[in-house]
C-alpha cells in the first residue's frame, strides 16, 4: 500500500511541478486572473505532494521509547495539513484574486496563450488523475468510491485523488472564464471562474479535513475486520462470550486490538495462556495488518497449569 501511494504521489508531484511553471508563465504575460489562481491551486498542489512523501516517510520509522506503536499516524497529521493548506492557501489566494479582479477589472491578453497552457495542463494533470484513480480502484475492492473514501484508512490515495479532480474542474473553470471574457470582451467573467476556482478548493478541503480528522483522532478498524475477529474468538470452545473487540488504527496498515473474553470455569490457568497465544496468531494470520493483540479473559479461572 505504501508502495503505491508514494507512486501515485511522485507522478502527481512531476505533473503538478511542470503545470505550476507553465500556467504562471501565461498568468505573467498574458495578466490572466484565473490562469493566476490555477497557478497557485498547482503550486499549493506541489508542496501538498512534497509533505505527503515526507509523511509517509516520516510514518515508517520504528516504534521507540516515546512512541512505542510507531510513527503510522504521522501521515495522518500531514494528509490533514495538506486539506487546511488546501483551503488556506488555494481557496484563500483564488478568492482574493477573483475578488480583487472583480474591483478593478482588466482584459487579459494573448487568450491563445492561455489555450494552450490549458490544454498542456489538462494533458498533465489528466494523466496523473487517471494514474491516481486507477490506484485507488485497485486499493478499494468491492466498495463503492464514495464508501472507500469513507471508510478507507490509507488517506495519500484519496487525497491525490481528490487534489487532481479538483484541478481538473479547475481547468474547466479558467477555460470557460477566459473564453467568455475573449468573446464578451467582459473581464468579470475572468475574474468569476478564479472565484468559482477558490470555491472548488474550499469544498475540496473540507471534505478532505472530514474523512481524515477521524483517522488522525483514532478510528476503529472496518466493521468486516471486529466482526470476523469475533467470529475467529468463538470457535474456541474454552471461550463462552466475546465481550468487547476494541480496535484502533495506528496507520493505514497497523491495527491495535483489544479483546474481552469470557473462559470456561473450569480451565485451567495454563491453558487459557495457550489458547491466548493460538487466538493471538490466529487473528494475525487472518489479518495480517492487525499488529498488536491484547486478549483480557474476565471471568476467574480455577486451577493452575
Amino acid at each position: 500500500m505504501s508502495s503505491a501511494s508514494k507512486k501515485v504521489i511522485w507522478a502527481a508531484l512531476a505533473g503538478n511541478s511542470l503545470i505550476a511553471v507553465t500556467k504562471f508563465s501565461a498568468a505573467l504575460l498574458t495578466g490572466s486572473s484565473a490562469m493566476l489562481s490555477e497557478g497557485i491551486h498547482s503550486l499549493v498542489d506541489t508542496g501538498n505532494q512534497v509533505l505527503l512523501l515526507y509523511g509517509l516517510k516520516r510514518s515508517e520509522a520504528p516504534p521507540d521509547e516515546n512512541f512505542p506503536f510507531g510513527h503510522g499516524k504521522e501521515v495522518y497529521f500531514w494528509s490533514f495539513v495538506v486539506a487546511i493548506l488546501i483551503f488556506a492557501v488555494g481557496a484563500g489566494i483564488s478568492l482574493y484574486e477573483g475578488i480583487v479582479h472583480i474591483l478593478h477589472p482588466a482584459v487579459p491578453g494573448n487568450a491563445t496563450l492561455n489555450y494552450i497552457v490549458l490544454a498542456l495542463a489538462c494533458l498533465f494533470e489528466g494523466a496523473a488523475w487517471l494514474f491516481a484513480l486507477r490506484a485507488f480502484s485497485r486499493a478499494k475492492g468491492k466498495w463503492g468510491y464514495i464508501e472507500a473514501v469513507q471508510r478507507g484508512k490509507n488517506p495519500s490515495l484519496f487525497v491525490v485523488l481528490f487534489e487532481d479532480s479538483a484541478a481538473l474542474l479547475g481547468l474547466v473553470m479558467a477555460f470557460l472564464g477566459i473564453y467568455m471574457t475573449q468573446v464578451t470582451g467582459n473581464p468579470v467573467y475572468d475574474a468569476l471562474a478564479s472565484i468559482v476556482i477558490g470555491l472548488i478548493l474550499g469544498g475540496t478541503a473540507i471534505w478532505l479535513a472530514y474523512e481524515t480528522k477521524g483517522l488522525l483522532i483514532g478510528e476503529s478498524a472496518n466493521r468486516e475486520i471486529i466482526h470476523g475477529i469475533r467470529i475467529i474468538a468463538s470457535s474456541y470452545p474454552e471461550i463462552i462470550s466475546v465481550n468487547e473487540v476494541l480496535t484502533l488504527h495506528m496507520g493505514p496498515d497497523f491495527i491495535l486490538a483489544n479483546i474481552s473474553l469470557d473462559f470456561v470455569d473450569s480451565v485451567l490457568a495454563g491453558h487459557v495462556e495457550k489458547v491466548l497465544e493460538q487466538l493471538r496468531t490466529a487473528i494475525q494470520e487472518e489479518y495480517p495488518q492487525v499488529k498488536r493483540v491484547f486478549a483480557e479473559p474476565r471471568k476467574s479461572v480455577i486451577g493452575d497449569s
